[in-house]
């Protein structure tokens, strides 16, 4: 599912708590759009629509898009901790009113997490490369289970299903 099909079938409770947090920042709206739609589209380039599932492409996308947000933010804001505090906070309230599986979001947010330290960790490379970072995570990705405790995962994206390659 896409991301707009995904907010048009929010609630108007869920979408008022998501405009909420645009209304106060209406300047991050714009960094936070461009992020969105250049992960989403990075990720259907190297995974189709795989990256929607449950697997390791979607914690790619995650990942990424956490970073994304920050490096965009960052140039508006001038301000690393800003921008990491707002994809946090953006990202998080995303989980929240998506209302995913549990499995989902404990996925989610451990990977949204590592996405923002690893833009704190290489701050100042480019794009292509903070893509090819991530796709080097990727390798030593783990798979949970529903009991896992995510403690041993720290610097590991985590997935919880098998996928089929992209081809």
């Amino acid at each position: 599912m896409n991301l707009w099909k995904r907010i048009r079938k929010l609630s108007l409770k869920q979408m008022f708590h998501l405009s909420f947090a645009f209304l106060k920042r209406p300047m991050l709206i714009g960094p936070t759009l461009k992020a969105t739609r250049r992960t989403l589209s990075i990720s259907y380039e190297l995974f189709g629509g795989a990256h929607h599932r449950n697997g390791k492409a979607n914690a790619f996308r995650h990942a990424l898009w956490n970073i994304l947000i920050c490096k965009n933010v960052q140039k508006r804001t001038k301000n690393t901790e800003k921008s990491v505090n707002w994809a946090k906070k953006i990202t998080f309230l995303y989980e929240k009113v998506t209302k995913n599986e549990k499995m989902d979001q404990k996925m989610d947010l451990h990977n949204n997490a590592l996405g923002r330290a690893w833009f704190l960790s290489n701050i100042d490379e480019n794009e292509a490369k903070l893509v090819d970072f991530i796709q080097k995570k990727l390798e030593n990705a783990r798979k949970i289970e529903e009991n896992d405790t995510l403690t041993n995962y720290n610097e590991c994206l985590i997935y919880i299903s098998e996928e089929p390659p992209h081809v």
